[in-house]
């Protein structure tokens, strides 16, 4: 297993069923090891000794040497914010000094390890793709089942440190872009219908303009719990719950296009202006900007950029991962442009005029 913490872009590049609104699917398997306590409660070397155990357990399954191992206290403060930037690893891992990391080289499975949970196994995949997801994790949770012996019940299932995560231990989240739903103010009206269905809905960067929106009309739907029946109903229920929403917002795009043309025409065009002729964009101006494009390339007033390039631009265009690029990288700016944190705007308005140099207005 390499040991180093470079990570390919792959994943989030790759074209994905209905990516028009669902941007990715990603699915959490929570496991934990008998004959340990939960992370919260580590005494002595628990953590240590529950981490050499998963860690040995990743080398022993086919194809180990597509994995990375790593302690998250062997990173340093950028490596674990471009890891956080991710959606890798959560808050807890940082702080919990027995935590590390198992990850795929191309991204789409990694593996939390005592962060929480002893194992907290995750797939990454664009599109709504449950299907696909699913298989990613369960083929590598079988694996390493063959190696650790994990805490269930018949009577509960899976056994793990959060009451909701009781059962199948599985989590499903879908990241999801409502621009159409957004602008219409009908966003209020969705987030209703989707907690009635058990489900929670948040912003997932930040607030944005518009009230109760979130900044690119980009939002995370997540089930709330892992115990209501069994894998396959939970998949089938997020699953229908994918497909309306595409559909809702399929039709008010379409309604916004036909009823106000003059107004989305201004609202694309004019970030096409900015990202042409700015010469720094900050974090949450870019993706309000990406937003916005997509929103027109999916209108159909926009061609020669594939939704996926946009969606990858999220991510390539973070502060931590443009940090790194910068401190590793010969690149030249222009005098003025002296300090990390204009180059780093700097950096991003460059990035996204490169990858639009083909975009073309349609209509």
């Amino acid at each position: 297993m390499k040991n180093n913490a470079t990570i390919s872009d792959a994943w989030y590049g790759v074209p994905g069923p209905d990516n028009d609104v669902i941007l990715s699917t990603r699915i959490r398997l929570a496991r934990n090891l008998v004959d340990f306590p939960f992370p919260q409660n580590f005494k002595n070397s628990d953590g240590e000794r529950v981490q050499s155990l998963v860690f040995d357990a990743f080398n022993k399954i086919d194809e180990n040497e597509t994995y990375q191992s790593i302690l998250i206290s062997d990173l340093d403060s950028l490596g674990q914010k471009i890891l956080s930037e991710r959606g890798i690893i959560e808050p807890d891992a940082i702080s919990q000094s027995a935590s590390g990391l198992v990850l795929r080289g191309d991204g789409k499975v990694s593996c939390n390890v005592n962060c929480n949970d002893h194992i907290r196994l995750s797939s990454f995949v664009t599109g709504l793709a449950l299907k696909n997801s699913i298989n990613l994790v369960k083929e590598i949770d079988n694996k390493l089942q063959n190696y650790l012996q994990l805490a269930g019940s018949a009577e509960f299932g899976y056994l793990t440190s959060s009451i909701k995560d009781v059962g199948t231990g599985m989590k499903i989240s879908l990241l999801v872009h409502l621009p159409a739903i957004t602008y219409s103010g009908m966003i209020e009206r969705l987030f209703k219908e989707v907690m009635s269905e058990g489900f929670s809905v948040t912003g997932f960067y930040g607030s944005g303009m518009e009230v109760g929106s979130s900044l690119g009309a980009i939002y995370k739907i997540s089930s709330e719990n892992s115990f209501e029946k069994n894998e396959e109903f939970q998949l089938e229920k997020i699953n229908y719950l994918g497909k309306k929403i595409i559909d809702f917002e399929r039709k008010v795009r379409m309604d916004i296009a036909d009823n106000k043309p003059t107004f989305v025409r201004d609202l694309v065009y004019k970030a096409i202006a900015i990202v042409k002729y700015s010469r720094f964009i900050e974090r949450r101006e870019g993706i309000d900007l990406i937003s916005k494009i997509k929103f027109g390339l999916d209108l159909g007033l926009l061609s020669g950029v594939e939704t996926n390039l946009l969606f990858s631009l999220l991510y390539r265009t973070q502060n931590a991962h443009l940090t790194y690029v910068i401190r590793s990288s010969d690149l030249s700016y222009e005098k003025d442009v002296t300090t990390e944190e204009l180059k780093i705007e700097r950096l991003r308005s460059l990035i996204l005029q490169e990858t639009l140099t083909t975009l073309q207005i349609t209509m």
